[in-house]
């Protein structure tokens, strides 16, 4: 029954009063965890040369709209390898997305589905995995790059909404804490880490033009840099404007300094895509002999900018799960119910007791607690950022013979940076532009 049965039997021992709509969320979570670990595997040197004896993963692979080529795909290996997880993990996401769409409550027979067949959905997915290993080459690493790239657009996005929700939630409850508390010391822990944030990201901004950009050239570099930093200062501005403060009285430099460090981030990972030795001396490029060149000896396709978007990937996807927003605005906008708003009627005040043990209960009899198909959609575009940044938005080009960066990844990640940055500000002028809504 743990293998096919409901959610909540899976760890109703080490977590008696969990409810199923988050039991759920983490073991969908897990799986995309787990495709991302495989897919981790995959690119490491020395599995890398062992997929050469996966049959048929490396013939083809000059195979270019019917036209053969002999092209040498020993380097792009765990390229591809990380792109057919990718896109195993898509599909395995967007087929639920499709079965649960309109699930209105647990009484509805797909719900079971959703929360239950752990066994059976494991399967599925190595099921599509190993199909995924057997797709023709042709075009398929190029068109799956440009669903990448707008996928991961749009986790970026997603991932902008979240951090600018935890930094006016992060504000709201140390101010608040203030308030009933020893306010100085709040206070004081509050200029403290915006201090930090700002200072970490004025450092960086400096080595981003020591290292980005020369005296001569990188005019896209400089440009970047400067029109974002020109950006952050004005957002900190007009956070702590007296008419932004009297709408909001909880809006403030904590925030302001968060979404900074996350924009200087952003444009550090947009440089780091660059096309130009010159200009990107963290440039990575792999030839069809599989020789690897760089400033210094790589042994994997990760830089700094990956591992911390890798970072920032989990905690934004457990984010995903694991919470509902303080904010109403954010729970319309991510399609939860409000913290404590959740169809929990059915469970009780206490949740049965079974043998005299409190098990895990059933919180959506009267209604679900998060929109299923949008969860899906979530990590489907979850999935699709880590494939991207795993493989360092590199492709290979048109003549199959190097792995480099396009300028599409720089100019996607600089957009998104700037959207980024217009959607807080938007947040701190919407209760003066909209003075009728509500905004608490």
């Amino acid at each position: 029954s743990c293998l096919c049965g409901s959610a909540p039997c899976l760890l109703c021992g080490c977590c008696p009063s969990a409810k199923n709509s988050t039991i759920s969320r983490l073991l969908f979570t897990i799986f995309l965890f787990l495709g991302t670990l495989v897919s981790i595997i995959m690119i490491i040197p020395g599995v890398e040369k062992e997929l050469h004896k996966l049959p048929g993963f490396c013939e083809g692979s000059g195979s270019v709209l019917g036209v053969q080529t002999n092209v040498d795909c020993s380097s792009f290996l765990g390229h591809k390898a990380v792109y057919r997880m990718g896109f195993a993990m898509a599909s395995f996401f967007c087929l639920f997305a499709v079965l649960m769409v309109c699930v209105r409550s647990s009484k509805d027979p797909r719900a079971a589905l959703q929360n239950g067949f752990w066994f059976f959905k494991f399967l599925v997915l190595v099921g599509i995995t190993v199909g995924a290993f057997y797709i023709p080459d042709g075009a398929f690493t190029s068109v799956w790059f440009y669903f990448g790239v707008v996928g991961s657009f749009l986790f970026i996005l997603i991932q902008l909404v979240l951090l600018i929700d935890f930094a006016h939630s992060w504000s709201q409850r140390w101010l608040h804490n203030a308030d009933e508390g020893s306010a100085k010391g709040w206070y004081a822990a509050l200029c403290a880490v915006t201090f930090i944030f700002y200072a970490a990201s004025v450092a960086a901004v400096v080595l981003l033009y020591v290292y980005y950009t020369k005296p001569e050239g990188c005019t896209e570099g400089k440009a970047f840099i400067s029109i974002n930093l020109i950006l952050c200062l004005i957002v900190s501005v007009v956070s702590i404007l007296p008419k932004i403060q009297e709408a909001q009285p909880h809006s403030g430099l904590l925030q302001a300094s968060l979404i900074t460090l996350y924009t200087i981030y952003v444009t550090w990972s947009a440089l780091a895509n660059v096309p130009s030795k010159r200009c990107n001396p963290t440039l990575l490029v792999r030839n069809s002999t599989g020789s690897a060149t760089a400033t210094e000896p790589l042994t994997t396709w990760w830089d700094a900018p990956s591992i911390v978007g890798l970072v920032i990937f989990i905690l934004c996807t457990l984010f995903i799960s694991l919470r509902s927003s303080d904010h109403p605005q954010v729970n319309k906008l991510m399609l939860t119910e409000e913290s404590g708003a959740g169809a929990g009627a059915g469970a009780g005040p206490g949740a049965e007791e079974e043998g005299g043990v409190r098990r895990a209960y059933d919180n959506e009899q009267d209604g679900v607690s998060y929109n299923y198909t949008f969860f899906h959609l979530c990590l489907l575009l979850a999935a699709l950022y880590i494939m991207m940044t795993l493989t360092n938005w590199y492709r290979p080009d048109e003549s199959l013979q190097v792995l480099s960066s396009p300028w599409t990844a720089v100019w996607v990640k600089i957009c998104s940076s700037w959207a980024g940055l217009l959607l807080y500000l938007w947040t701190l002028v919407a209760p003066l532009v909209l003075p009728d809504r509500d905004f608490s």
